[in-house]
């Protein structure tokens, strides 16, 4: 099998050139190939020294598709490590990002024939780019190659630095629209990252204003997956979904509206809310695959950290019974799942029937919560004053009062 061996005496890239067009013309015999492969290299010669990196990159994948079918994966790996190195010889960021797009486009063709490696040839190439824009590009396309060619595993492990990327990158509304949605997507066929596709499905939905209607309607599909996704998720919640206009829109909505109910009992009522809900509408429960039992041990849940957040920090037995209409058994099993939950954190003072509260979990967090917390950090805050005012005044008096005994010594 013929071999890459790049030496001091000719250009990599011309190595490459020659290695794909003998493979190209191997069959046509020498007096065909030889004249073939010399006129290739000539012209591959001509464009680095005139410095015409992108239609060099051209050439130099016009025969790649043969690199991936008959040869190693080490000279694979090679070849291309020589042809996205084209993208740092250029000064232009335009020529660089249009290089990208050729090689990128190459390698991301027929992902399911060495989908790893082709994943690693263009994070190389990624790796490369100077520019931006041009690593988002690169990225979008790796994200494809991930799903197309079934190796997500390699790229799922990038997902925890997208804050970082996007610093790096500093894209747009649109482009950081489709990169939500395609990462929600890929991690929503993992099981074990429902709650890491549901947060880049809100950053997705995060990303449309109520002031571009036209535009907000494309989100309606996803927006009824994510109410979908939060009420059957068991242990999320919290969530500031009703903050957003692409859930907004589904309020008035004919197809939807009912989501949007759901959505709102299981963020601002009760259990007794779900039930006359369900009693209504058990077939669009069905529909989106929720199931009723399930449904009610997240209200059952919900409602009994709402009764949480009430000013006295206190829950009397008999209410907890009658808001998740339990019996008296099953009232302190709720409340430690709830504590198990992290819902509440809390005592049972079981002599006065009361859960004592000192926190509990906000089902929502708008302005009346900021408010709140406001208004507790004012208090600390006061509180905190008040001690260093009275450690200061004990010190000063401390030291009076040694004063005064040295007077009284001498």
């Amino acid at each position: 099998m013929t071999t890459i061996v790049v030496t001091s005496e000719e250009d990599p890239s011309l190595s490459v050139v020659r290695f794909t067009s003998e493979l190209a013309w191997a069959d046509a015999g020498p007096e065909v190939a030889e004249p073939q492969v010399a006129r290739l290299c000539m012209e591959a010669q001509e464009f680095i020294v005139m410095g015409r990196w992108l239609d060099l990159a051209s050439l130099m994948l016009t025969s790649a598709d043969l690199i991936f079918s008959r040869v190693s994966e080490k000279d694979l790996e090679c070849s291309f490590a020589i042809i996205c190195n084209l993208v740092t010889k250029t000064e232009s960021p335009d020529e660089a990002l249009e290089m990208a797009k050729l090689i990128s486009a190459k390698v991301s063709q027929q992902a399911n024939d060495k989908p790893a490696l082709r994943l690693k040839i263009l994070f190389t190439l990624y790796n490369l780019l100077e520019n931006p824009y041009s690593r988002f590009y690169v990225y979008m396309v790796a994200l494809t190659l991930a799903v197309n060619g079934k190796v997500t595993e390699h790229i799922i492990p990038s997902f925890k630095k997208i804050d970082n990327f996007l610093k790096e990158w500093n894209i747009g509304t649109l482009d950081q629209r489709q990169l939500f949605l395609t990462i929600s997507n890929i991690l929503k066929e993992n099981k074990s990252s429902a709650k890491d596709s549901f947060h880049f499905l809100t950053k997705y939905l995060a990303t449309f204003s109520s002031e571009d209607a036209y535009t907000l309607s494309e989100a309606k599909e996803e927006a009824v997956r994510a109410i979908v996704e939060f009420v059957k998720a068991p242990d999320m919640f919290q969530c500031d979904l009703l903050d957003m206009p692409a859930i907004g829109q589904l309020e008035k909505d004919g197809k939807y509206a009912l989501v949007y109910q759901l959505l709102k009992i299981f963020l601002t009522q009760r259990l007794d809310a779900y039930l006359d809900f369900h009693a209504a509408n058990s077939t669009l429960l069905k529909s989106y695959g929720l199931v009723h039992e399930d449904c009610i041990t997240k209200m059952r849940l919900m409602s009994l950290a709402d009764l949480g957040s009430n000013d006295s920090g206190e829950i009397p037995y008999a209410l907890i019974k009658e808001t998740l209409r339990v019996t008296d058994d099953e009232i302190e099993l709720w409340i430690v799942k709830a504590i198990t939950a992290k819902l509440l954190d809390c005592k049972m003072d079981q002599m006065n029937q009361v859960v004592i509260v000192s926190r509990c979990t906000e089902r929502v967090f708008g302005l009346h919560q900021w408010q709140s917390l406001r208004s507790k950090l004012a208090t600390w805050r006061g509180n905190i004053a008040n001690v260093i005012n009275t450690i200061q005044a004990n010190k000063l008096t401390e030291e009076s009062a040694q004063a005064m005994q040295g007077v009284m010594i001498r």
